[in-house]
């Protein structure tokens, strides 16, 4: 199993209208296989910056099972438009 964490940075004053865009994009995501479980979380100091948190079965179920699909082109479509920034994406895994 491998975790990805996804860092990402919204316009300010466009965290409600991007909640709202995941909220109704997430599917596109959950039906992916090899996904174990997804959830997104918002900073509270920092509200303008969420985490994505994704465990996948393995790093290629990640990326062939959607990236590589016609599914992660419309999740950027209905996301992307309140990046302030580029999101910065990794996997990682248990170390115990």
């Amino acid at each position: 199993m491998v975790l990805e964490v996804a860092e990402i940075k919204i316009t300010p004053g466009q965290e409600r209208a991007f909640k709202e865009a995941y909220l109704g994009a997430r599917e596109l995501v959950r039906v992916s296989p090899g996904l174990r479980s997804m959830r997104m979380t918002q900073g509270v100091e920092n509200p303008g910056r969420f985490v994505l948190l994704i465990e996948w079965d393995s790093v290629e179920a990640h990326e062939q099972g959607f990236r590589q699909t016609d599914r992660f082109p419309k999740w950027r479509e209905a996301i992307g438009p309140f990046f302030a920034e580029p999101p910065f994406v990794e996997h990682v895994e248990d170390v115990d």
